[in-house]
């Protein structure tokens, strides 16, 4: 099969991270990613499928992998030589379409599950993760046993699979991934009914998450700040009370808040605030935006930040991580998954307007440069069209 492999090669992952200094995604050219011919993964155990990618999305977590930026806290829970890609629509035997929820969790390792019907990313032991039927691997897409999404072939676990309605496109679908975690993003944020939300970051995590908050939520007001055109338009269209550029997010929570400025900080602030970009600069701007008691989710992956955190200690501020998906209660006491709340939010939000341009495999240095720069460039999500690739082994009619 065809298949982009990321290897353990310290000295090319040195090289990604410089490249990556000088333009975004330069990491694809130097770096040890790598388009091979190679064998399909095995399937580990019984319940598990062998799945053939359609569409595969570039992540952001992906891009900070290739750019040799991402932290070293995943060295125990990823194994090498690995397949990226956990954005997946593709295809089963027996004709079945279906999006992937990457997360290896306990059934998918030969686990009880942690209480019953518990989706694959709950539970509050993370052990399962480096044992079991599999290598180490947080995901679908950094672990060798299974391959990921960026290749011809891979495998799954049933407790995985979600089949993707017929009346639902590949473009739309590609995405459910990502909206389950604005899902889970806006409902861990815990918004109260007329509150303030400002989002930091209109890339495809902030822009789902302003979805996800409109239709699960009932804000007072939802702010973010958005760089490029097609960034606004699309956070208008998904929700968005305030569209403001980056640099004027404080001036409209300042407004809304009725807050004094106190040097650069506001005196008061919104009541959450949702970082979906997970930088040093964005994670000192949440906590500058939020009010006094307020809460920071932080939804955007971050690496190795120096912050002064006396702001988050005078001001009692909640700080929220936000990882993945899960169980979820919706405000109106409702239980499901973060992705059977996505497949429903799909119904009624044009996610599919976020892909802009697809590519082949053997342009994965094209697509990933596409993906680091997308916003400059008009566009927002990437993936990778295997739909025209010779899929070894898929059944045919």
């Amino acid at each position: 099969m065809k298949t982009l492999r990321f290897s353990r090669k310290e000295a090319r992952y040195a090289a990604a991270m410089v490249a990556s200094r000088l333009r975004p995604g330069a990491g694809a050219a130097v770096g040890p990613l790598a388009l091979v011919d190679d064998e399909p993964p095995e399937l580990p155990a019984e319940g598990w499928h062998r799945v053939w990618p359609r569409l595969t999305g570039i992540c952001g977590s992906d891009l900070s992998t290739i750019d040799g930026h991402s932290s070293r806290y995943f060295e125990d829970f990823v194994s090498f030589p690995f397949v990226p890609g956990h954005e997946i629509v593709g295809d089963m035997e027996g004709g079945r379409r279906v999006v992937i929820e990457p997360v290896l969790g306990h059934a998918a390792r030969g686990f009880p599950l942690p209480f019953p019907g518990a989706a694959p990313a709950d539970g509050n032991d993370y052990r399962h993760l480096t044992c079991g039927h599999l290598e180490p691997g947080i995901q679908t897409g950094f672990c060798e046993s299974t391959g990921g999404g960026w290749a011809t072939e891979f495998v799954a676990h049933e407790s995985q699979i979600h089949d993707v309605p017929d009346w639902m496109s590949d473009e739309l679908a590609v995405t459910i991934e990502p909206v389950a975690g604005g899902v889970h993003a806006a409902l861990r944020a815990n918004v109260a009914d007329g509150d303030t939300v400002a989002v930091i970051g209109a890339g495809p995590m902030g822009l789902v998450t302003v979805a996800a908050l409109r239709h699960l939520t009932n804000p007072g007001s939802i702010m973010i700040g958005a760089k490029y055109p097609v960034q606004r338009d699309l956070a208008a269209e998904y929700g968005a009370d305030v569209v403001t550029a980056p640099n004027e997010l404080t001036r409209a929570v300042r407004r809304a808040s009725g807050s004094f400025m106190i040097g650069s900080r506001l005196s008061g602030g919104a009541d959450v605030v949702i970082d979906a970009v997970g930088s040093e600069e964005s994670i000192e701007q949440a906590l500058g935006l939020c009010r006094p008691r307020g809460r920071v989710v932080l939804l955007g992956m971050p690496g190795h930040v120096n912050i002064d955190l006396t702001a988050l200690w005078h001001r009692e501020t909640e700080l929220v991580g936000t990882y993945t998906y899960g169980t979820e209660t919706t405000n109106d006491g409702r239980t499901a998954t973060s992705f059977e709340l996505a497949l429903e939010l799909a119904g009624k939000v044009a996610f599919d307007k976020m892909v802009s341009a697809t590519y082949p495999l053997d342009r994965y240095k094209d697509a990933i440069d596409h993906a680091a720069n997308a916003g400059g460039r008009g566009g927002v999500k990437i993936a990778f069209d295997l739909r025209d690739e010779k899929r070894r082994g898929l059944p045919t009619d």
